[in-house]
């Protein structure tokens, strides 16, 4: 492991709450930087804490002592993948999704922004298909969105 730092992908507990949403906005911030939040960060560390850990399957990735990536399946959706920005490329995504895909071997749907192309070829390269286009009427941050579906 020449000086990379082991990985370790578990479900979250209550205690990794406010790690999760800091990776979240983090995340969020670096990759896109063009869409306007509707929460403040504090109303995001609050639903991590109050609603994603205790009631959705919240995968974590750990290095270090220190959460960097985070996993939110609900249902047959993949609500939630983001990674720290300096986690990002190094195969923390792949791992996710292999979890994912294990975990809902039916299938799995999700929504991205139409501006986060990065997201794209990544949801691309891991089998999903782009079912849907919206002008982002429907969700908070009122930013065109992608529906993008895997069925094994």
């Amino acid at each position: 492991m020449s000086g990379e730092t082991a990985v370790l992908l578990r479900r979250a507990a209550e205690s990794d709450a406010l790690a999760a949403a800091d990776v979240w906005l983090r995340s969020f911030s670096a990759a896109l930087p063009t869409v306007a939040r509707p929460r403040t960060d504090d109303e995001v560390r609050a639903y991590f804490r109050d609603v994603v850990v205790p009631s959705r399957e919240t995968w974590v990735a750990e290095a270090g002592g220190a959460v960097v990536g985070v996993m939110v399946l609900d249902e047959g959706l993949l609500s939630q993948l983001y990674l720290d920005p300096g986690w990002r490329g190094r195969g923390l995504g792949d791992r996710f999704m292999a979890v994912a895909k294990e975990r809902r071997p039916r299938g799995l749907t999700l929504w991205t922004f139409q501006v986060n192309k990065p997201a794209h070829r990544f949801y691309e390269r891991h089998g999903f298909v782009a079912a849907e286009f919206t002008d982002g009427s429907d969700n908070e941050e009122r930013e065109p969105d992608v529906r993008y579906v895997w069925r094994p």
